[in-house]
């Protein structure tokens, strides 16, 4: 009967230690997602991208199509409006570490500065890659988050933008 009491009291206080986590704004558990179907300026579908939250941040995924070929500078953008024709209604590139621009900055990286993604002559193209320490939490915030695809290749270290052109393809992430 002993025994019964201690595994009992063990349980309970394991039940209470994983509520607790709950209460407190607890970082959104493995495996959560969220979705951005990508759109050109004209409306037509140019993929999409997927945000998986894992344990050391976040996966993001970007299957794009319907692209021109070519290298394309590719971001999270701060605010979740895709507004065609130029999309600058996604504000400026996702960066709550306030960080400037650029893998190859030493003062960089922003969180939303991705790779460049090659697209190929049938206008596909796909990058993948974990983003440290982000939370899809601080991704979909109060005025949430877009993916964007620019017109040229990002040189990875100009400020704010890395050069990378117009934007030509947007997508507002959406919790799946």
């Amino acid at each position: 009967m002993k025994t019964l009491s201690i595994a009992t009291t063990t349980l309970l206080l394991t039940l209470a230690a994983c509520n607790d986590d709950l209460k407190t704004g607890a970082p959104v558990p493995e495996g959560r997602s969220a979705t951005a179907m990508l759109r050109t300026a004209a409306g037509a579908d140019a993929g999409r991208a997927t945000a998986t939250e894992v344990a050391d941040g976040i996966r993001i995924t970007v299957d794009a199509s319907n692209i021109p070929a070519g290298t394309h500078g590719t971001h999270v953008h701060t605010t979740g409006r895709c507004d065609a024709p130029d999309f600058t209604t996604a504000g400026g590139h996702w960066n709550p570490t306030e960080r400037k621009h650029g893998t190859m900055n030493p003062q960089g990286p922003h969180q939303g500065d991705l790779p460049n993604m090659i697209v190929g002559t049938d206008g596909r193209g796909t990058i993948a890659l974990t983003v440290p320490g982000a939370t899809l939490a601080s991704l979909l915030d109060a005025d949430g988050a877009a993916m964007v695809v620019h017109a040229a290749a990002d040189d990875l270290k100009t400020d704010p933008s890395g050069n990378s052109g117009g934007r030509i393809a947007c997508g507002v992430f959406q919790p799946a």
